[in-house]
């Protein structure tokens, strides 16, 4: 019996998200159907686009006007049988601190895989999320404490007579920070580097020569 592929209906597939260049909200994809009910439920606007018709929001909407009006059409597409992908920025029934939780739990698993190791190779794991160069935890961190040194600078108010200005030391700080997370990496390259156990060799066994070539 021949196997056959199912068949997939793409383009009634919805997906709502922010685009991060203009920061507004689109739906793409879906039938006239789905196109009629973001524009009742949730609001959209018809716009033209180079690949065909997109729908989003209007100009100038606050975000929680985004967030409300995104959830409220992804959930009356779910109610008329439509696939949908929200995106979890913009779904107003997600907790608020959920970010910030998932981000603890994150945390939290990875102490007790450090805790839990039994081999330097595990260890190395565990340091690669903390210090890699480009998603590693510390690397963000330092990321975040850069950014709000710059825009803290910005701000009026200065430090009292005869006292370092805290906001003047984040920028020492960010670069203490870099060299922990070098100092990181190193000790992970070399949890890393796989034990190499010399063997020892024993020597060949010698061969008698006969008695013959002996007498020889």
């Amino acid at each position: 019996m021949k196997q056959t592929e199912p068949d997939f209906w793409v383009l009634e597939y919805v997906t709502i998200t922010k685009d991060p260049l203009t920061d507004l909200v689109v739906a793409i994809g879906g039938t006239e159907q789905a196109a009629d009910i973001l524009q009742r439920t949730g609001g959209f606007l018809s716009a033209p686009g180079p690949r065909g018709d997109y729908h989003r929001l209007p100009h100038g909407l606050p975000v929680e006007q985004q967030r409300l009006k995104a959830t409220a059409a992804s959930h009356a597409l779910l109610a008329a049988g439509h696939s949908v992908h929200l995106d979890p920025t913009l779904n107003m029934l997600v907790a608020p601190d959920g970010k910030r939780e998932a981000a603890l739990r994150y945390l939290a698993g990875l102490a007790e895989r450090a805790a839990a190791a039994t081999t330097s190779s595990e260890v190395a794991e565990v340091l690669t999320e903390v210090a890699a160069l480009v998603h590693g935890l510390l690397p963000l961190a330092r990321e975040v404490v850069v950014r709000a040194w710059i825009a803290a600078s910005d701000f009026p108010g200065a430090a009292p007579a005869g006292e370092p200005d805290p906001i003047a030391r984040l920028g020492s700080t960010a670069t203490s920070m870099s060299e922990a997370a070098r100092s990181i990496l190193h000790a992970r390259n070399h949890a890393a580097r796989p034990t190499q156990r010399l063997a020892t060799a024993s020597p060949p066994p010698s061969r008698a020569q006969p008695a013959e070539s002996r007498r020889r």
